[in-house]
């Protein structure tokens, strides 16, 4: 499995604390049978002034002191990039990194409420070639109002990232029904971790890929976790990767209890 969202490295962000916390973090990634994972953490000025020359040396040196320990897993490069005017310049210039410098990028938008222009921004992003992924928008507190604006996203061309978390009910009843709505939409490409630390937000994905195969099957919660993932760290185009599957619904009382829930 290909974790594309961590944040994994340590005093960077909100993220692991210490390099004990991040060696003890990759432990538990590839005991649960993940092999790659993309560092991503926050760039948001202000509050986390992170760039793309910090980023890689953080990763480089992360992952120095993994081989010493024999750790068996293999860093790459990426950010959780907040919306920004100088987004797009950012990504040029390489302040910003995208996945493993591929087209793809990781794009968390506003927490309350739905960001002004925001189709606008995406379309922006499409146009110079990128493929912007909205990382955990079931976890967002405005798709009770505005679902359609993620099928907006995935029929212009954007994916959508869920955490795996969410899909076991560690962000609450909300977020595990929409995560399992977006899903069964067939509107999801990949589920990563998202880890934080060790205890509440730890690296693990196998749950979660489990999780998925009961909605969409096994072959389709492959491709979420291994198969769509590893063609982003190739910047493979998106037309050679397979779209998502749109489940069949669930009938009877699962459904109404899911309903219930969202």
């Amino acid at each position: 499995m290909i974790d594309l969202h961590c944040h994994l490295l340590p005093q960077i962000d909100d993220g692991a604390e210490s390099l004990a916390e991040s060696l003890e973090m990759a432990r538990m990634a590839t005991a649960d049978g993940i092999s790659v994972i993309a560092c991503t953490p926050h760039i948001l000025p202000g509050v986390y002034n992170n760039d793309g020359p910090k980023i890689s040396a953080a990763v480089a040196e992360l992952q120095r002191k993994l081989d010493e320990e024999g750790i068996p897993l293999v860093l790459t490069i990426g950010a959780d990039a907040h919306i920004a005017p100088d987004l797009l310049d950012g990504l040029r210039s390489g302040r910003v990194p995208s996945l493993r410098g591929s087209r793809y990028l990781l794009l968390e938008p506003p927490q309350t409420i739905v960001p002004p222009r925001f189709d606008d921004h995406l379309f922006s992003l499409l146009s110079a070639g990128y493929v912007p992924i909205i990382t955990h928008p079931e976890r967002l507190a405005w798709p009770d109002s505005d679902y359609g604006v993620f099928e907006r996203i995935v029929r212009s061309g954007g994916w959508m990232q869920l955490t795996g978390g969410s899909l076991l009910g560690r962000f609450g009843q909300r977020a595990q029904a929409l995560a399992e709505r977006m899903l069964e939409d067939g509107l999801v490409h990949i589920i990563a971790t998202d880890a934080h630390n060790i205890a509440r937000r730890p690296p693990l994905l196998s749950d979660a890929c489990r999780a998925a195969s009961a909605l969409v099957g096994e072959e389709e919660a492959f491709r979420l976790v291994s198969t769509r993932p590893a063609g982003i760290l190739k910047d493979m185009d998106p037309s050679a990767l397979p779209p998502p599957v749109r489940a069949e619904p669930p009938r009877g009382p699962v459904r109404r209890e899911r309903l219930a829930r969202s």
